[in-house]
């Protein structure tokens, strides 16, 4: 099993929170330093007649939670846990009883003081939430059974206000929600909690082999569980608007309020909205083409009514990352768009190719055309053609003969053009100025366009004077990435179509782009004009 297939599926079964450093990791630590720390300074009788061994073990608790979140990343779950118990510590140095509630108050403040950006990260509201899911249920009134009954029936609430409190966030972030979560969650915590993370601290104290192998063993079991669990369906939904998701937590507090309150049931008609918030999708016979903002790379999505075609999936940014795991796959799940009818990779150069793995992991993908050797899929070649709800497509570029020449990568590159409406945009990937020749050649009357990709980001090996008169559009778009190393786009290509007369729109400019073909015309908007923020500049 690969990382991204690990990551799959603990994203699937809800169970990622347990396989990074928890809170409930980082209290653990603090636990073990300050219980071997007063035990050792009962011991001692002249450092307990000092300073009482309970303090200087709640002393160590806390210094060894600070070096542990450290050595972690620091982290929002870390420092949420690690204030909670600097507050909850000094309340007893003290000698206060504070309520939980107010140390969780004040942890959340200062988590906000000294970190402002926290409250733009996922994990601040899923780490706050659930614990304040947790308090909110636990000051209702219970009963006095200390049955096992009573037990699992408080375990089960445990889980239905952690499970609950997180969707609302899990809905407008990630725009989906595990169904088996609680069922994993049950066996996953404390297996990880109590068994797996244990053996693994006691082995970086006692470096003994069969510890390491007991908790490897025990932690294999439980993979197998969770694949189980991730062959489950997942919900998935359109991101609801902010407002959708507020009323989705006012819903979840309603529901959670004490069994026997009346009207309990309008908190979940609260949760309707952010739940079943619905698709927005193009008209029949209407193109959307949406140019990514993907860094220095290109990664489009075209949507038709019921269809959806992604055009290259951007960028590898690293070992860890790239376009398809961080914008790709996170704008199609925004959509609504779990499933994708074809994956086109135009050629192996990774600033084009590098986030198919990603798609191809997180999505649904029926057919793969691409031009590289030993490809999954079908080769793309110059004639193949197919309409989808009306809106008609053809790759112009490669020619069949032209996978028999070892060639550059570039002059493979699959040129794509879709048609809806009477209006035509031509995607064009990297193909360079022997590439624009030989569709000047073969389509000498056939490459007039509304809108323009720009080839190979604006390099001067492409856009010849010749190729941009001839596609004629009005409108084009240069795929580049802020500050790039290579210099993109060369002044002589903008003003080559500065000079056609055609407007330039830029992704490290105007962010994502999406053009919109039907019979009233073509039209592009940009995300950052639309969706305007302070740090971007005028």
């Amino acid at each position: 099993m690969t990382k991204g297939d690990l990551w799959t599926t603990f994203n699937r079964t809800g169970t990622t929170h347990l396989m990074s450093i928890s809170g409930l990791h980082v209290t653990m630590v603090a636990a073990m330093a300050g219980w071997l720390v007063s035990f050792a300074w009962r011991r001692r009788s002249a450092l307990a007649l000092r300073w009482p061994a309970q303090k200087a073990g709640l002393l160590a608790g806390c210094l060894a939670a600070l070096v542990y979140a450290l050595l972690a990343g620091f982290a929002v779950p870390a420092q949420r846990t690690l204030y909670m118990l600097l507050v909850a510590g000094l309340a007893m140095l003290s000698g206060r009883i504070v309520a939980a509630s107010r140390i969780l108050a004040l942890a959340l403040l200062v988590v906000v003081l000294l970190d402002p950006w926290a409250v733009l990260a996922a994990g601040f509201w899923l780490s706050f939430g659930a614990v304040g899911a947790l308090l909110y249920v636990g000051s209702a009134p219970a009963g006095e059974g200390r049955g096992w009954r009573d037990r699992l029936r408080a375990w089960g609430v445990v889980q239905w206000a952690a499970t609950l409190a997180s969707l609302p966030v899990l809905l407008l972030v990630f725009q989906q929600f595990s169904l088996v979560s609680p069922l994993a969650n049950a066996l996953a915590i404390p297996v990880v909690s109590f068994v797996v993370t244990p053996l693994a601290l006691l082995a970086a104290v006692l470096p003994w082999w069969p510890i390491l192998a007991l908790a490897h063993q025990v932690l294999a079991c439980l993979m197998a569980f969770l694949a189980w669990c991730a062959g489950w369906p997942v919900w998935a939904a359109p991101a609801p608007p902010v407002w959708a998701a507020a009323a989705a937590g006012l819903g979840v507090a309603v529901c959670l309020l004490p069994r026997g309150l009346p009207g309990r049931w309008l908190g979940g008609m609260l949760l309707v909205p952010a739940v079943f918030w619905p698709v927005d999708r193009p008209a029949s016979g209407e193109a959307w083409v949406t140019v990514l903002d993907v860094g220095q790379g290109l990664a489009a999505v075209v949507r038709t009514r019921e269809h959806t075609l992604i055009y290259d999936p951007g960028p590898l940014y690293s070992a860890e990352s790239d376009a398809g795991q961080r914008v790709v796959v996170p704008y199609l799940r925004a959509q609504g768009i779990a499933r994708v009818d074809t994956l086109m990779v135009t050629h192996s150069d990774t600033d084009h190719s590098g986030g198919a793995a990603s798609v191809l992991s997180a999505l649904s993908v029926e057919r793969i055309s691409s031009s590289i050797a030993g490809s999954r899929g079908e080769r793309c070649v110059a004639g193949q053609r197919w309409v989808w709800d009306g809106v008609g497509f053809e790759v112009l570029h490669p020619a069949a003969d032209a996978y028999a020449a070892e060639t550059r990568p570039n002059h493979l590159s699959c040129v794509l053009r879709v048609e809806a409406g009477g209006r035509r945009m031509l995607l064009t990937s990297d193909i360079e100025a022997p590439d624009e020749a030989a569709l000047l050649a073969r389509y000498p009357d056939g490459l007039v366009a509304d809108i323009a990709l720009v080839p190979h980001h604006g390099s001067k090996t492409s856009s010849t004077p010749a190729f941009v008169k001839a596609v004629g559009a009005g409108q084009a778009i240069i795929p580049v990435g802020y500050r790039n190393r290579f210099g993109h786009p060369k002044p002589e290509v903008v003003g080559r179509y500065e000079a056609s007369g055609a407007r330039l729109w830029r992704t490290d400019r105007d962010g994502a782009l999406r053009a919109v073909l039907n019979r009233e015309g073509a039209s592009i908007s940009a995300w950052r004009q639309e969706h305007r923020r302070y740090w971007h500049g005028r």
